[in-house]
């Protein structure tokens, strides 16, 4: 049998459990890995797995504090946040309710109780294969949050991994399940799951940038003329992605083949030539692969392959990713010259669930041998430990408003289950009616999304491309497109933040206020790392108001309009109105933001050497901003550096500092210039900047809009920058009113100037709302139609909500 390189091999002692939590009889085990996550295990013929499997790679927690009592019927273990009791040797079995059980569990101070096949009604559920044909909350699965603060995570049907790293199949029954009983601790839940799954890994730095596939015939000639309008129009790309079309074909007819692994040279000449070119253009390429037809005889080293497994050379070969000949060859002869020709990852598209399963597993792992290219593939969910290989491909999704409405939703309960890297067809991929405005909500939601890719079916018809909608439709694109990409710095700080402290880029509102997931308002709000909170547009604007509605619910604390920087007081209900070109995002309170400034290659996703960082008043806070080469493993080395970014906030006296804190220098380019931007203030009195305390005197300052603006140029990266604002009121304390919101509507309206006059003191009076109904249904008389008394009726229904 042939064998994995040695980078595939498992550390068996990660496998197994201290034996002071494990607890044993002839039938059963039970393991108390943590005092919120415990192992049940049941086998008729007393044998036991401790290997790893698709969940599970780590068993070796460190020992909890724990008090177990036994005698020869039952079994009492207590921890900080449960009761077990066991009655030992007796079948897992479910009864009818909680009392009766075999197997149960009680979480300590509240009224809860688990038992075996518990329905688990109040799990918020976790994500899906994919999405193509996405129809209720049903068709996801069970996630790890629960109002109940309990939930099962299966592992009884896994496939099982050898020390030597394949992935096979047993056909021994077995009942293996870990149950984590945390209560509210959801984040610690998290960090058990983690700890006994892996880490999620640190993906490339650009792949959060903007991607770009269509389902069309590409040569080199072609995508090179793809990526020179790209430039041409200002929207960068950093991932080019080629489906199907790429490797080689029948000569008279495309459409056969979907399965292929080397380059159709008569698009594609010269393979390394093309991947060079794009690298140099700072655009990273990802190949469409799908094992679904076997490997056939145009590929370069089919005979190679038959050789090694031993087949008839006149046949294809069958794709049996369980086979371990199979998936040595597999890798060596068709992934392997890819990779050396520079490839950086692969779309993994099959749609049978094991075979994604086990390429994900076998394409993830196979990076491990070589540092200078970290690990990613695009593939569905196979929903085992899935965060184990990003990024998720949900599927060819509809165009539509239901399945834009949807994304929020699901890639929130993807958080439920460690999942972050989601990524969705921007616009939809098939089918529906290409709509501009539709289309620009997917633009605004993509930007603030874990992924951003464009992507569409074959057809001339599927307008992905931002330059072939209207002016204003493209415009706003592009500015969207351009600050996806000043984003980096942050994203990729949140994105170390994942791997290393597991905590979910994207973080649902319900977390923290477990109501609002019954609200359909404010169910699909979310934070977008730890400074930002989106609430997506997800509907049609009300075309005479030209505008759309959306009530917006603001948890504790102060918070502040991205764009405008506009003021709210938190926890409180909003109705606000939002135009074409603007997008519910909020900052918190001291919310400090990195930004790249884009220089003259406009798909580069390295650390700039020109970077804005946006400062918002209200609060003092530390944002730790993360660097590294972006695209090898050297980080787990130490090749990293960590600056800390440090607002101390006085509503008279603003004071930052940048500097150093964590790793190797060199990583960032030693000199930066700084755009300091303090938002919402005015020019303040005095201004003192220095380096390692020399003042400097050679910055410009100066108010754009309502925000303070520094800029500072060349500053020594390895020394700590300070800046010091004082003056009397430098904040500006505006606070957001609807009457602003309504005042522009009205402004906006095409109706005469005097009853906008009139509309205006009607509602901007103390009357009470029903009084102001009336009122501007007598402006029928007056001239004013009847669609915008409609509207006007409306808006005051919107005003009595909040």
């Amino acid at each position: 049998m042939a064998s994995l390189e040695n980078h595939f091999k498992i550390n068996p002692d990660d496998l197994i459990s201290n034996s002071r939590i494990v607890f044993k009889g002839i039938n059963y085990r039970i393991t108390v890995l943590s005092e919120r996550l415990i192992r049940f295990e049941y086998a008729l013929d007393g044998s036991f797995y401790d290997g790893a499997t698709e969940i599970v790679h780590n068993r070796n927690f460190k020992v909890p504090k724990i008090k177990a009592e036994q005698d020869d019927k039952y079994l009492v273990i207590t921890t900080k946040y449960f009761m077990m009791q066991y009655a030992k040797e007796k079948p897992f079995k479910g009864p009818s309710f909680a009392p009766d059980s075999n197997l149960k569990v009680k979480l300590v101070n509240t009224d809860k109780m688990w038992y075996y096949s518990h329905p688990e009604a109040r799990n918020f559920k976790g994500s899906a294969f994919s999405i193509e044909d996405f129809g209720s909350e049903t068709s996801l699965s069970n996630g790890l949050y629960s109002t109940d603060g309990f939930a099962v995570l299966d592992d009884s049907n896994s496939m099982l991994i050898s020390n030597d790293g394949l992935m096979y199949t047993s056909n021994k029954k077995r009942i293996d399940f870990y149950l984590f009983a945390y209560r509210r601790d959801f984040g610690l839940c998290l960090k058990d799951y983690f700890t006994l799954t892996g880490n999620p890994p640190l993906i490339p730095r650009y792949a959060l940038g903007i991607w770009w596939n269509r389902d069309q015939i590409y040569s080199f000639s072609d995508t090179k003329k793809l990526v020179e309008v790209f430039k041409k129009h200002e929207i960068p790309i950093s991932v080019l992605l080629l489906s199907e079309f790429w490797h080689k074909k029948d000569k008279n007819n495309y459409n056969l083949y979907k399965t292929g692994y080397s380059f159709n040279e008569e698009l594609f000449p010269n393979p390394s030539e093309f991947v060079n070119y794009m690298h140099e253009l700072g655009i990273h390429i990802g190949l469409n692969l799908d094992g679904s037809e076997g490997i056939n005889a145009l590929e370069n080293n089919y005979l190679k392959m038959c050789s090694e497994l031993g087949l008839e050379t006149d046949k294809v070969i069958p794709f049996k990713v369980l086979d371990a000949n199979f998936i040595v060859s597999y890798l060596n002869n068709l992934i392997k010259p890819l990779d050396d020709i520079g490839i950086d990852f692969y779309w993994l598209d099959n749609k049978e669930e094991v075979t994604i399963r086990a390429l994900s597993y076998y394409h993830i792992n196979n990076y491990k041998q070589n540092k200078k290219n970290r690990g990613m593939i695009l593939a569905r969910n196979g929903g085992k430990s899935s965060h184990l290989y990003p990024v998720h491909y949900s599927g060819e999704t509809k165009v539509g408003w239901d399945t834009l409405k949807y994304l929020p939703y699901f890639n929130s309960t993807a958080s439920n289950i460690g999942l972050s890297w989601w990524s969705h067809d921007v616009g939809g991929f098939k089918n529906g009616i290409e709509d501009e405005e539709l289309y620009l909500r997917y633009v605004q939601f993509s930007t603030f999304s874990p992924i951003f890719r464009f992507s569409a079916k074959r057809g001339a018809y599927y307008k992905r491309e931002p330059w072939r909608w209207d002016m204003k439709t493209y415009a706003i694109t592009k500015e969207y497109s351009q600050l996806r990409h000043r984003l980096i710095p942050y994203l990729y700080t949140e994105s170390y933040k994942y791997y290393n402290t597991c905590l979910p880029i994207i973080q649902p509102l319900y977390y923290y206020y477990p109501e609002l997931f019954d609200e359909p308002n404010y169910r699909n709000e979310y934070y977008f790392g730890t400074e930002l909170l989106i609430s997506p547009i997800t509907k049609k604007k009300d075309n005479v108001m030209n505008r759309t509605v959306e009530k917006i619910f603001l948890p504790k604390g102060t918070w502040y309009d991205f764009k405008t920087g506009k003021k709210f007081i938190g926890n409180k209900r909003y109705i606000s109105f939002f135009k074409d070109e603007d997008y519910p995002v909020f900052a918190k309170s001291g919310a400090i933001i990195p930004l790249a400034i884009l220089d003259e290659n406009i798909n580069n996703t390295n650390s700039p050497s020109k970077m804005e960082i946006d400062i918002f008043p209200g609060s003092s806070n530390v944002y730790r901003l993360y660097e590294d080469d972006g695209i090898s493993s050297l980080y787990k080395d130490g090749y990293y550096i960590i600056s800390a970014i440090d607002f101390n906030y006085a509503p008279d006296n603003y004071s930052l500092s940048i500097h150093p804190v964590e790793g190797k220098t060199g990583i960032i380019p030693d000199y930066r210039d700084y755009t300091i931007k303090f938002r919402n203030t005015r020019l303040p009195e005095k201004i003192n900047i220095d380096i390692n305390s020399k003042l400097i005197t050679d910055y410009k300052a100066y108010i754009s809009d309502n925000d303070l603006v520094i800029e500072i140029k060349g500053i020594d990266t390895r020394k700590q920058l300070n800046i010091n604002c004082i003056g009397n009121n430098i904040e500006i304390d505006a606070v957001r009113i609807i009457n602003e919101d309504i005042n522009e509507i009205i402004s906006g309206l095409k109706i005469e100037t005097l009853l906008k006059e009139r509309l205006a003191a009607i509602l901007f009076s103390d009357l009470d709302i029903s009084k102001k109904r009336i009122e501007v249904r007598k402006l029928k008389n007056a001239g004013l139609d009847q669609l915008f008394i409609k509207m006007f009726i409306k808006l005051l229904e919107y005003i009595s909500e909040i």
